[in-house]
């Protein structure tokens, strides 16, 4: 199967429809779970859809080596690979890795500043992220959030960061969350399911009903599917 076939059927395009188009250029979105839940697969699933699409990705792990990260990418891949049937897969397994960055921070080294810096070098580079994905934040302060929201308008890009939860079932968007909702535009749950981890919305930019999302993580497969 044709990649753009592949992207075209992924459950990603049910997301941008319950979340009324999706996350958006220059707008950051937040994903919170439990430790363990799957924050890394989604983010990985919502990596690779944007690079078989054919963006660049800035991946950024403060609680997680790069070589771990990479395992994730390859699992993911090979899985969709395998699942969709995709044509030239290990071509476009290539060009997906050379359209990829990983980089690892520990969790209090990170700040705006220091992406900022890692994108110039990407840009540099011939490889401007229209993605940027952080990775196990435990908090950031107001000033480098927006300046990261700033940094994703200047890219014309999309930046989702996950924040760990306390349980595997969230009851809300968490405080460190909430207190920066004006800067936030969608807040997304993943949380345990019947045979899968569901997605749930906890914001929707400033829509105010919360459609069913109907996307899921297989906890087996580590794909995306349709819920």
């Amino acid at each position: 199967m044709y990649r753009k076939f592949v992207n075209a059927r992924s459950p990603l395009r049910l997301l941008e429809k319950g979340l009324n188009g999706g996350l958006g250029i220059g707008n950051i979105g937040v994903l919170v779970a439990g430790h363990g839940v799957g924050k890394t697969p989604f983010l990985v699933g919502v990596a690779l859809d944007e690079l078989l699409r054919q963006g660049t990705v800035l991946h950024v792990a403060l609680d997680q080596t790069v070589s771990h990260v990479r395992a994730h990418y390859d699992t993911v891949y090979e899985e969709l690979a395998s699942s969709t049937h995709l044509d030239d897969a290990a071509a476009t397994h290539t060009e997906v890795d050379q359209h990829r960055s990983i980089r690892a921070y520990a969790p209090s080294g990170f700040s705006a500043a220091k992406l900022r810096d890692a994108v110039k070098v990407e840009s540099e580079a011939g490889s401007k992220p229209s993605l940027i994905l952080i990775e196990g934040l435990e908090e950031i302060s107001r000033e480098d959030l927006l300046d990261v929201g700033a940094l994703a308008t200047e890219l014309a890009a999309e930046v989702w960061l996950s924040f760990a939860t306390s349980g595997e079932q969230v009851t809300g968007i968490p405080e460190e969350v909430k207190a920066l909702d004006d800067i936030v535009s969608v807040v997304l749950a993943l949380e345990p399911g019947d045979g899968s981890v569901v997605l749930r919305a906890l914001k929707d930019h400033d829509n105010p009903d919360l459609s069913e999302l109907h996307v899921a993580l297989d906890p087996k497969t580590l794909l995306l599917v349709r819920n």
